[in-house]
């Protein structure tokens, strides 16, 4: 397949899948129950964090953690009580439990207090060409509080080898423009085009049929040869890619 007969190939499959009905069955609808700027930020910050294994399942552990944070979840990170922590050691997603999540409250409240919130350090040290490295920084303020080592696996270092696969995705949410209803479109001051793909199995198979990929492993190295073959397609919005790869990949089986 030509350059060009793959970009239009993929840019078709961009609008067929970008768009509020990607919503129905994807963790990104947490997110879009609330209006709230920090609302938005936190829970899809907690929705990403616990973003692997079965959507379905996903979805329902990230309306139960919205739950317990009274569906409010910048006034609780802000205010909660050790009480109102407490009833939260009992949540489960995976090899994420209440240990972790109470940390993860505390971090937030931390970075909403003294780092100008989620957005401030990602923009304040957001990197000339790629957030990558910022991702390692941001991972390395979350975890200034005193913490247990367990917890420090759930923020991923893309400087350690990580393709940081659900912070990506966060950062897409947060970053990629609103025009069709599916990101968020918050972040003004970081341009899309420092954006990477969300390279997870799925992304990674299609990527790799299609061309855009060899590297075998889903690691740091594939996510930056992605990155430039993605760049080369679309400079200004190669993110938006992710929507073509990951649909052929999930609904498609492509």
């Amino acid at each position: 397949m030509t350059k060009t007969a793959l970009k239009e190939f993929l840019d078709e499959k961009v609008i067929a899948y970008n768009n509020p009905k990607f919503l129905e069955s994807d963790p990104i609808q947490i997110p879009h129950g609330f209006q709230l700027k920090e609302d938005v930020e936190i829970s899809a910050f907690l929705t990403a964090t616990i973003a692997w294994g079965n959507r379905k399942s996903i979805i329902k552990n990230s309306q139960k953690l919205m739950g317990l944070m009274d569906q409010s979840p910048f006034e609780f990170v802000m205010h909660h009580t050790e009480e109102d922590l407490a009833k939260t050691k009992d949540f489960v997603h995976r090899t994420f439990n209440g240990i972790d999540l109470s940390f993860f409250v505390n971090s937030l409240q931390n970075i909403y207090k003294n780092h100008n919130g989620l957005e401030g350090i990602f923009t304040k040290y957001q990197d000339k060409d790629s957030l990558q490295p910022t991702i390692s920084k941001f991972k390395e303020i979350f975890f200034e509080l005193p913490h247990e080592r367990r917890t420090t696996k759930h923020v991923s270092d893309p400087l350690k080898g990580s393709a940081a696969k659900r912070i990506n995705m966060f950062l897409r949410w947060m970053i990629r423009d609103s025009n069709t209803n599916v990101d968020f479109g918050l972040w003004k001051q970081i341009p899309p085009a420092k954006l990477s793909c969300p390279l997870d199995v799925h992304s990674g198979n299609v990527a790799r049929k299609l061309k855009l990929l060899k590297r075998k492993q889903n690691d740091a190295k594939a996510l930056a040869e992605l990155d430039k073959n993605l760049r080369k397609l679309d400079p200004l919005d190669p993110v938006k890619y992710d929507f073509a790869l990951f649909g052929l990949g999930v609904f498609e089986k492509f």
